[in-house]
């Protein structure tokens, strides 16, 4: 199969792409996420920093060996709440006010993607929604969260595949959204796209 730059830091989209046996090279796209949302909805915001992250290193010519590799994919996962995104918390005490915000209640996760195809210049982009509960949770929960460290630098300061797990109450739409990377939609995106899976 062809190798794939994937624009992201993320842990978590690295091991889809070993579940999916997808060659890859990781060069994380160092972009100002804390940039202006201003007339954008949550959808669209992500979709916009999917976008520049793939750009940021599809547009790299730099002669070094990833020069030539066709796709570059880029993607970002925000939480949204009450119409307020929630991206990775700055620190412990950010990252409880986000789980004490989110006890109880239902919020939306959007991971936006995008694919950016070096020869054709073709660039896709696609998002999709999820909506998580979390069941109520006691201070003492928190801080047993906390304390894993599992909030650092997910969005929303929670994993959902891992500890988190145990104080989500249902989810409706993709778990795999949730996690970082919806499978069945970057699949989707891909073999729309005419990757070759296999060859």
């Amino acid at each position: 199969m062809e190798p794939i730059i994937l624009a992201s830091e993320s842990p978590r989209r690295r091991d889809f792409f070993k579940l999916m046996g997808l060659p890859f090279t990781c060069i994380p796209a160092m972009i100002d996420e804390s940039q202006t949302r201003e007339g954008l909805n949550p959808g669209q915001f992500a979709q916009e920093l999917a976008v520049k992250k793939a750009l940021a290193i599809a547009g790299k010519t730099d002669g070094g060996p990833d020069a030539a590799i066709q796709w570059v994919f880029g993607a970002d996962t925000i939480v949204v709440l009450d119409g307020k995104i929630y991206g990775k918390p700055a620190d412990r005490a950010d990252a409880r006010g986000m789980l004490c915000r989110f006890a109880g209640k239902r919020h939306e996760v959007i991971t936006a993607m995008a694919l950016c195809n070096r020869q054709t210049g073709k660039n896709d982009c696609r998002s999709v929604s999820s909506e998580v509960e979390f069941a109520p949770l006691t201070e003492a929960e928190i801080e047993w969260y906390l304390d894993t460290g599992e909030w650092q630098g997910a969005a929303g300061a929670y994993q959902m595949q891992g500890l988190a797990g145990c104080l989500i109450k249902r989810i409706n739409g993709s778990p795999s959204c949730v996690a970082g990377l919806p499978l069945y939609d970057f699949y989707a995106m891909l073999r729309d796209n005419g990757y070759r899976f296999g060859a």
